[in-house]
Parts: structure tokens; sequence; C-alpha cells
């Protein structure tokens, strides 16, 4: 059996919390499980030198693992004086996933700034951050809108990131820590409610995995999409 008795089908208890921070412009506190980000956007009126003059805007995201969001302490990256690769590759997939969420024209040239800051982590800390970021980046946009700057949100579809594996011979979805260590193959998911891939990361531990798994897996992450995207609809009233 699974942690807490789910099914393989099944995610672990999700919410999402709009709003939870008073001097963002967008916010979101994601908790899959024992798995919790706090996810925070800022508008920037100002877009990466390389944009100006473009008429567009840019997202980007940035990543953290708090000290103690682990079983033992980790020291600050900042107090090595650099960036770990695993936490650059997590803040582009961030950035890319909801870059393609959104109307960068119609974003104007500004930048928003999305911060992931993982509280505790038990698995799935690069799902749960792009899930709880887009809930930020929406209410972000909306607050343009109602501040009369935009004419309407540039977000054009939900989306959602949700892992996927094979564990003990299963497919299961939404992994936590003590699945994902013991896992035979794992894979993370990032899907528009649409049915929209916009990247898929998979790999085997030690012996390779069929494509009628690989199948399996995506569509046990659609059916996971499907339900994040409609806690994404309630968490930001839409």
């Amino acid at each position: 059996m699974r942690p807490e008795n789910r099914k393989r089908d099944e995610l672990r208890p999700v919410t999402l919390e709009a709003g939870v921070s008073r001097y963002a412009e967008g916010s979101c506190l994601a908790r899959f499980g024992h798995t919790h980000v706090l996810c925070t956007a800022s508008v920037d009126e100002n877009v990466p030198r390389w944009m100006k003059g473009s008429g567009k805007g840019w997202v980007t995201g940035e990543y953290g693992m708090l000290p103690r969001s682990t079983h033992t302490r980790n020291n600050r990256e900042a107090t090595r004086g650099k960036q770990g690769g695993r936490t650059v590759e997590i803040q582009r997939l961030i950035g890319r996933s909801l870059r393609a969420a959104i109307d960068l024209k119609k974003l104007g040239e500004r930048q928003i700034i999305i911060d992931c800051d993982v509280m505790q982590a038990d698995g799935g800390t690069r799902t749960a951050s792009i899930t709880g970021a887009w809930v930020a980046l929406y209410q972000a946009c909306q607050s343009l809108v109602d501040a009369g700057t935009l004419a309407e949100n540039p977000v054009t579809d939900k989306m959602a990131a949700v892992s996927a594996g094979i564990v003990d011979g299963e497919c299961r979805l939404d992994l936590e820590y003590i699945e994902d260590s013991a896992a035979q193959a794992d894979a993370n998911f990032v899907l528009t409610e649409s049915g929209g891939v916009i990247e898929v990361q998979a790999s085997a531990e030690d012996t390779p995995f069929t494509a009628e798994q690989m199948a399996e897996l995506m569509r046990l992450a659609s059916k996971g999409i499907g339900e994040l995207c409609d806690l994404q609809k309630k968490a930001v009233g839409k």
C-alpha cells in the first residue's frame, strides 16, 4: 500500500491558498501533503535590457529551500556564494512553464518575478512550486487589470505540474519522498488544462521502462493536472 493508503491515481491532499502575502501583487501557499511552498509574484515595471523596445514582457522564476525544510539543516546557498545546479535548473523550469501560459505582448514591457520558497519538503517541490506559482502569477496580472494598467488578464490558460513514477512495478501519481527515493522511474509533467504539453522530464533509475508505462504515467499526470487546475480555479475565483 502507498503511504496514507492512497490509490495509485490519487493526489496527496492539496490546498492552494491565494493572497497569503500582504505586500506581493500575487501570492499562493501551495501544500502538497507535507510539501509546502510559498509562491509570490512581484511586478517590476522594467524588463531585462535585452528585451527593451520589444513591446513584450517577461516572467522569470527564483527558487530556494529554507534551511530546515528538510530533515537536517541545509546551509543557505547565499552562504556558499553561489546557487547549486539543481536550484538553477528548477528556476529555469518555473520560468519556462509560466511563460508558456501567458501572452507576453499583452503583459507589455514589464516583468513579473516569481519567488518560490520551499518551507517544508517531502517530494515534488518543483511541481508544487509551478502549480502555486500559476496562482500567484494570475493574481499579480489581475492586480494590473484592477488598477487599469492592463485591459485584460494576459494569462492564457491554466497550467500545473505533477510528478508520477514507477514504484514496486506500479505506476503512481504524485510521489512523496519515501516513494520517490525508491522509484524505479520518475517523471515530472507540466501540462495545461486544455491538454497542451509544456514540459516532461522522465528518467529510469536502473531498468528502462516501457512505452506503455510511459503512456500510463502520462494518463495519471493528465488526471492529476485536471484536478489541480480545478483547485487553481477556486483559488483565484475564476
